[in-house]
């Protein structure tokens, strides 16, 4: 399976990722905060149409092997935290919410026999290149990271990864 996310619209990213089972395990990566905050970020969801999503992202516990932030992301080394908006919930297969302002994450999960299909659709995205270069490269890494943590492996430096993948979306957008 291809992992690069597509843009399948002006405004919309999406990514695949087949994941090992069971759906239940997935959904709760996604939705308990101790299990999010190992790959995306750790913070309350309320898990109903117009709950808060609260996400705190310590990119540095993504993984244990060390290394700084790119200069251009040192202002987040002691985290950062976003709030958004629950549009949708239907457990354990669809989660959607508001993310980074107006844009929406979709995401749903499909069982694939002994795996999880995961969708990621992020829509609404800024018109400038570099925003979706750089949204591009950091849910590929997290994705990454989650895909490592439900494969019992260890992730590597979080930031060193995410520059590759901005390089490659760069090169690819």
């Amino acid at each position: 399976m291809d992992t690069m996310g597509k843009m399948i619209a002006p405004d919309t990213l999406r990514f695949e990722r087949l994941l090992p089972g069971p759906i239940e395990r997935v959904w709760a990566y996604l939705t308990e905060s101790d299990k999010r905050g190992k790959w995306f970020a750790s913070g309350e969801m309320q898990l109903f149409e117009g709950g808060k999503a609260t996400l705190f992202f310590l990119h540095k516990e993504l993984s244990p092997v060390p290394g700084p932030p790119p200069e251009k992301f040192k202002d987040m080394e002691a985290g950062t935290s976003s709030t958004g908006t629950i549009l949708k919930v239907n457990a354990p297969y669809l989660l959607s919410f508001t993310f980074e302002g107006d844009s929406e994450v979709t995401i749903t999960l499909e069982e694939k026999q002994d795996k999880v299909l995961l969708v990621l659709t992020h829509t609404k995205l800024p018109k400038d290149t570099y925003a979706r270069i750089s949204m591009s490269g950091g849910w590929h890494t997290h994705l990454d990271v989650l895909q490592d943590h439900l494969e019992g492996k260890v992730p590597p430096n979080f930031w060193q990864r995410y520059m590759e993948m901005e390089e490659e979306y760069a090169r690819r957008f």
